[in-house]
């Protein structure tokens, strides 16, 4: 998975290690399998039939189109590898689901533009600054009442070494999921130790934690 430095940024299947990511998502094998993490079909349900949703860094497209499939939602995700997104296309067709993919690295996400669910799996691997503003974008797209779900590592993934980014500074802690989303409702806040078993590149024992929360006021 992600060690090292940052592109300027890698997402949630486009972990760092300095290596060329569009060419590792060329393969004719999905690099993180075609299932959704298991985070996600645990917390759909909190997502309002109809709601416009964005995956950010979406990899090959595994999760958004499992959620797009479901057919209940209005689902976009960004992407900035091409090879990715050809086979989330792929995927997508392959399973009658329509997303509106769209080619881009998350610092140039239009935080501007309004989503009533932002979701972010495994997107951790950018320094701690990035993704400070990560979180301060989406707090600002997300519109009252809306949510955003994370997904990812906690630092005591170190001690596994089964894949995220090999800083602790660039994982998750409760403290600093509630920090980066002061006076949200939060809905789920979870730390953990699960199995994993996701292609080839997400397998074995891992520190986890999940975040849902929702904006205050009302949409």
């Amino acid at each position: 998975m992600l060690f090292g430095t940052i592109r300027p940024f890698l997402g949630p299947d486009q972990k760092g290690c300095g290596m060329d990511w569009d060419k590792a998502f060329s393969g004719v094998d999905y690099r993180y399998g075609t299932e959704p993490a298991a985070f996600l079909p645990r917390v759909a349900d909190l997502i309002p039939e109809g709601a416009r949703v964005m995956f950010l860094a979406d990899g090959e497209g595994r999760n958004s189109v499992w959620l797009a499939a479901q057919g209940r939602h209005r689902v976009s995700a960004m992407e900035q590898s091409a090879p990715a997104l050809e086979k989330a296309r792929r995927l997508a067709g392959m399973r009658g689901a329509a997303v509106d993919f769209r080619q881009s690295a998350i610092e140039d996400q239009d935080w501007s533009e309004p989503f009533d669910a932002i979701l972010g799996l495994f997107i951790q691997f950018a320094p701690p600054a990035l993704m400070r503003r990560i979180h301060a974008g989406i707090a600002r797209s997300v519109v009252p009442g809306g949510l955003v779900l994370l997904h990812g590592y906690h630092p005591d993934q170190l001690a596994y070494g089964t894949g995220g980014p090999d800083r602790a500074d660039q994982m998750y802690t409760p403290e600093g999921l509630t920090a980066d989303f002061p006076g949200w409702e939060i809905l789920l806040l979870e730390r953990y130790d699960a199995g994993q078993s996701a292609g080839s590149a997400h397998q074995g024992r891992s520190a986890l934690i999940d975040f849902v929360a929702r904006r205050p006021g009302q949409g």
